[in-house]
């Protein structure tokens, strides 16, 4: 088990710049996840951690040590991809070990430890088998039975559910988790996918344009999103951004779609009327006959939930969650409740927090 720290972690691919300057501490045994849209510089900040990319500047520590400059199988990680690579010639078990037995392990050693990871992962009645017999599921259980193996300082996840259908991805999704807590490594994820984030993460770094946007707890990021880009990537369906001025001395919100809206929390600052974004997810609101009147235009009936999609008067989208049914068509009027309402400057984006 190990730290990681990332410092001052830049890339260019030629002219063009993919990470501006990373700055990441990860302790020991912890699970970060790295989330964001394709192209934000996810997977290639994990590839510099794995020493398959060499960072334009920077520097990378695991264990206190310095790695930057060292190979991949010099720095006591392993890495499972989303493609698996798994030999196909061989055997789930020599699939397993043959990385042990590369570096020169004793045959005993190596035996020993695929067992002790095929029976964590129940592939003990699967170890003579091919990867052509096997499910998706099961190949990428042999995946990490080989990363286990190594005993490593440190796991690097590259996608690995990608290729899974979407029950499968459930499944795998816990497993993995239960196995990062039971073994205690130290372990970066990189996933597009926010669900997956937020279910796997002690903390989430969120990436945007080769930044990272914000770096906290799965919760702390739902609740208190830095920016609106966070805001509008975490969470489904999406945060509801509508436009509005700073009145009141910074205590309340005049919406571009009518109504004046009091902050709940304080005032924020800045000067009277500057524009603001005011973000409200669907969950938060609520069926109001003295509301904001929401043309219904598409009603996604989900069982347990709907959710409805409209536009204000002022032709503003909007989505609303319901729990338990809800109207096929018409008009919603709606309320923000206060304390629901997250502030941003409409310049920017950032999050705009109550004057102390």
């Amino acid at each position: 088990m190990a730290t990681l720290e990332l410092s001052g972690i830049r890339k260019s691919f030629g002219p063009v710049g993919v990470l501006h300057g990373v700055d990441l501490s990860v302790a020991d045994g912890e699970m970060i996840v790295i989330v964001g849209a394709s192209g934000c510089g996810k997977s290639t900040l994990l590839r510099i951690v794995a020493g398959l990319e060499t960072p334009s500047t920077g520097r990378v520590r695991i264990a206190g040590r310095d790695v930057t400059a060292l190979e991949p199988a010099d720095r006591d990680i392993a890495m499972v991809f989303q493609n698996y690579a798994l030999y196909p010639h061989m055997s789930v078990a020599q699939n397993m070990g043959y990385g042990l037995k590369i570096r020169g392990l004793p045959r005993a050693e190596i035996d020993r430890r695929v067992r002790e990871a095929a029976e964590l992962l129940a592939l003990g009645p699967l170890l003579d088998r091919r990867p052509r017999q096997l499910s998706g599921g099961q190949r990428q259980r042999v995946a990490m039975g080989r990363a286990i193996v190594r005993e490593p300082k440190l796991f690097l996840f590259d996608e690995p559910l990608s290729n899974l259908d979407a029950k499968l991805r459930v499944q795998m999704r816990a497993e993995i988790r239960r196995l990062q807590r039971r073994l205690g490594v130290t372990s970066l994820f990189v996933t597009h996918d926010q669900v997956e984030a937020m279910t796997l993460g002690d903390r989430l770094v969120v990436m945007h344009q080769g930044h990272a946007a914000q770096v906290a707890t799965p919760m702390e990021i739902f609740e208190r999103p830095a920016d609106t880009y966070v805001a509008g990537f975490i969470g489904s369906p999406a945060m509801n951004f509508l436009a509005g001025t700073l009145v009141e001395g910074g205590h309340a919100v005049a919406l571009q779609a009518g109504p004046v809206l009091r902050f709940a929390d304080g005032p924020r600052p800045g000067p009277e009327e500057m524009p603001l974004t005011i973000g409200i997810r669907p969950e938060h609101l609520r069926p109001d006959p003295g509301g904001l009147p929401l043309a219904l235009d598409l009603v996604e009936p989900l069982g347990s939930e709907t959710v409805l999609h409209g536009r204000l008067p002022d032709g503003e989208a909007l989505v609303v969650k319901l729990s338990g049914p809800g109207p096929r068509e018409g008009v919603l009027p709606v309320s923000l409740p206060p304390a629901a309402l997250h502030v941003f400057a409409a310049e920017g984006g950032k999050r705009l927090d109550p004057v102390a």
